[in-house]
């Protein structure tokens, strides 16, 4: 074991922090560009968008939790989680780097069909993305002791993941979706690759049974925690996916030419996530914690997901310059905040701790099942004049979940709030 492994150093906790950030970095590039490179530079229709987008899911269905259990149980290139982490993490820079460069990939195979590349490149992306996120996860916890250290190293990826998912956005935003793919292709190799090089994987995981708690898993309660973060995800992929429809029918500013309107709606869609990751990333420790430990974790859940879906309402109703689009999503991040922390936490209480890795791959099917059905929202979208439908059906779906959540029980009010980096 190297020596700030043992010490651990500051160094140590931002050095772990980095697969999984470079992970989540690819996830918010592929959210801020994929869907407005395929309407603007190779004229997909909102269906088809929905199409190249249902890869990832597929993906996600397999990935997480068959990587998860192979990774539990494997060992070469000096490590269980190493190798997953630089093959996908490789794989996923290579795929941001082509992602607006379709056409040429499309020559190179003599694939006629874009949508077809499309589909290709994007099921790649994601299925890297997925290799790598359950080991970027699990090798904080392989190298850091139980409790406090723990609970420290997934702060610290939190808050670093966090900053880095803040700034994919507002580099979108200043200097564009293509300067953003150049330079997240790059950031998203190295914080994968160059981590590997200062931590040592130990070969035998020592796991202290005799302080272990024994349980089984509560099945009830997980299928209601399942349903209802089931359908957050369904009202929140559909807003990743569709909003630069909204915006372009909204908010682009009319007389523009063409590349002008598309630089304006690439620039809009950027700065609103970048608003909602900035409240996502900061609420969890410094709101939702402490408001879980006097409320309890589900009635918290509960009530930022209903926020939530107001402001998906409020955007679909006022939400007509991009000022207000931006206020509107501070409102909407508050549900996102604890969309990616608190169901973690909730649902680590109802299962049996010594399979936490297949837990957490079945958890994981909770978000890429409906982000699998948000597919059906483009057909919606395709025959509706008025785009802004997209937010009342996000809206209508985070109510749901709202309901769904306050009918799991939350078995202890204390809580530490991780957040898994934007799981997928």
């Amino acid at each position: 074991m190297l020596d700030m492994q043992k010490r651990l150093t500051n160094f140590f906790y931002a050095t772990i922090s980095l697969p999984s950030t470079a992970m989540g970095f690819a996830l918010c590039i592929q959210i801020s560009a994929l869907s407005w490179i395929l309407s603007t530079r190779f004229n997909l229709q909102i269906h088809e968008i929905g199409i190249v987008w249902a890869a990832g899911p597929l993906a996600g269905i397999f990935g997480q939790v068959i990587i998860g259990l192979i990774s539990d149980d494997s060992w070469f290139w000096g490590g269980r989680r190493r190798p997953f982490i630089l093959i996908g993490g490789t794989l996923a820079a290579l795929m941001v780097f082509l992602l607006p460069r379709i056409d040429v990939v499309s020559q190179m195979l003599g694939i006629g069909n874009i949508l077809v590349v499309a589909v290709i490149i994007a099921l790649t992306l994601d299925l890297s993305i997925n290799i790598s996120f359950n080991p970027t996860r699990s090798i904080i916890a392989d190298l850091t002791p139980e409790g406090e250290a723990r609970t420290r190293g997934y702060t610290w990826m939190q808050t670093i993941s966090g900053f880095w998912g803040v700034m994919a956005y507002i580099i979108g935003a200043t200097l564009g979706n293509d300067v953003l793919i150049s330079v997240g292709a790059v950031i998203v190799l190295l914080f994968s690759v160059v981590p590997m090089f200062f931590i040592k994987e130990e070969r035998v995981l020592v796991k202290k049974v005799e302080n272990a708690v024994a349980t089984k898993a509560d099945w009830g309660q997980l299928m209601r925690i399942y349903v209802a973060h089931g359908f957050s995800w369904l009202g929140v992929q559909s807003m990743f996916v569709y909003t630069y429809g909204f915006i372009q029918q909204k908010l682009v500013a009319p007389g523009l030419t063409q590349a002008a309107a598309d630089a304006q709606s690439g620039q809009i869609i950027a700065y609103s996530f970048a608003v909602l990751n900035t409240v996502g990333f900061l609420l969890p420790a410094l709101v939702l914690a402490p408001l879980a430990r006097r409320i309890g974790r589900v009635n918290t859940q509960a009530g930022c997901i209903a926020i939530m879906a107001v402001g998906y309402f409020l955007i679909s109703q006022f939400a007509r310059t991009p000022m207000m689009l931006y206020v509107l999503m501070a409102v909407v991040g508050i549900g996102w905040s604890a969309i990616v922390s608190l169901p973690f936490a909730i649902m680590s209480d109802k299962v049996d701790k010594s399979r936490m890795g297949f837990f957490m791959g079945v958890f994981n099917l909770s978000v890429v099942l409906p982000q699998l059905m948000s597919t059906g929202v483009g057909y919606v979208l395709k025959d509706s004049a008025d785009k802004s439908t997209l937010y009342v059906i996000c809206g209508v779906s985070l109510a749901v979940s709202a309901g769904l959540w306050m009918l799991v029980k939350d078995q202890q009010n204390a809580v530490t709030v991780m957040s898994p980096a934007a799981s997928h």
